[in-house]
């Protein structure tokens, strides 16, 4: 055993970090995280979860309750399937977190049938349609902003599609949306387009340091859930929608991750959610035009196609003298972090995430840099 700390990547200036999750988090809201730890069962913290419900409530686009879990997303993905799904779910797949969700059915002891289009592709609201009128159907789970990829599914069309669906079939079906990277980055309406759960992670457009998950579920997919058996334990709807009446978790919550929500919500409502949302449009507009106009010296071009290209993260493919991973390489020499390339992807793409609290004039200056690593 040693004293001393492991070593650890030098400080850089605010706004040079800019990988697509975990997002660069402001130095007010990490100080906040100094302060002491207290009970979590006492009145200070469920005054801050009683402050932060409205500004969570306003980002979510809902009037319905908006519960905070000390997990990854991945554990509310798993909680939306277990309070969610009944018997057999239509999941929509088009990159690697979109596979996960589906998977997380399948380990969830429920039926699963896939709806895959390759990468780079959204799905087709029609085709969602002609798959749900079968029958047989109780869920859908799609992500909406699909991280690996940079690809923004038409959710207000499938939301649709699925409401058709129901009304031909006779079968109610609940619709579970991963919004990891638009919840917080653009204005995704929970109420207006019909979701029954719609979950983020602190990680991305909230830009909070990674450990928080947040969802909102429908009064109707409350409803199922306590009709379904084995739902689990640490995320059980049930027990978060009982403990959050009082504003507090069913589970020991991440206290020092709590003080930095309180912050970051105060510093979100301070600018406001629609401004928030028109950021990380004109963030996302600049980066597909410097693409568009610089990439094919080099050999670049935008992975997603037009209309179907999240506002927070820029997905860039590479057909030129070098990979994703090296053009990544030559950022972080320079003191930037882009993301490299998810999965299948690593060396053919590299990834811009212009979300959280990053501005136009420092991703001018991020693309500024590029330009002088490709040469």
């Amino acid at each position: 055993m040693t004293d001393t700390m492991p070593d650890l990547p030098p400080r850089t200036d605010f706004g040079r970090f800019f990988l697509p999750g975990p997002t660069e988090v402001h130095p007010d809201v990490l100080n906040a995280m100094t302060r002491p730890v207290i009970g979590h069962r006492g009145p200070e913290l469920s005054s801050m979860l009683r402050d932060v419900d409205p500004v969570l409530r306003d980002v979510f686009r809902t009037t319905r309750p908006v519960y905070v879990a000390s997990a990854s997303a991945t554990g509310l993905m798993e909680g939306a399937v277990r309070n969610g799904v009944r018997r057999r779910a239509l999941s929509l797949v088009n990159g690697a977190f979109s596979e996960r969700f589906r998977d997380l059915v399948g380990d969830c002891g429920r039926e699963v049938e896939t709806y895959e289009v390759p990468m780079g592709h959204a799905h087709a609201p029609d085709e969602v349609f002609q798959r749900l009128r079968a029958g047989g159907f109780d869920a859908v789970t799609v992500v909406h902003s699909e991280t690996s990829t940079g690809v923004l599914d038409p959710l207000v069309e499938i939301a649709d599609a699925v409401r058709r669906a129901e009304t031909e079939t006779g079968d109610e079906i609940l619709l579970l949306v991963d919004g990891v990277t638009s919840v917080g980055g653009m204005l995704v309406e929970t109420d207006t387009w019909g979701l029954d759960f719609l979950l983020t992670g602190s990680q991305k457009a909230m830009a909070l340091p990674p450990g928080l998950a947040f969802g909102t579920a429908s009064e109707r997919m409350m409803e199922r859930a306590r009709t379904i058996p084995g739902r689990g334990q640490y995320f059980d709807l049930v027990e978060f929608d009982n403990y959050w009446g009082k504003h507090q978790t069913p589970n020991t919550p991440a206290v020092s991750l709590m003080y930095a929500l309180a912050a970051q919500s105060a510093r979100i409502a301070a600018e406001g959610v629609e401004a928030r949302a028109l950021r990380h449009w004109t963030m996302a507009e600049r980066a597909w035009a410097w693409v568009e106009e610089h990439g094919a010296r080099w050999g670049l071009s935008l992975f997603a196609p037009p209309g179907r290209r999240s506002p927070t993260v820029t997905t860039i493919a590479v057909d030129g003298g070098r990979s994703g991973t090296e053009i990544c390489a030559g950022m972080t020499a320079r003191g930037w972090t882009l993301g490299t390339g998810y999965g299948k992807l690593k060396d053919t793409t590299f990834r811009i995430g212009h979300m959280g609290d990053h501005t136009v004039d420092e991703l001018d200056a991020l693309l500024a840099a590029l330009k002088e690593v490709l040469g």
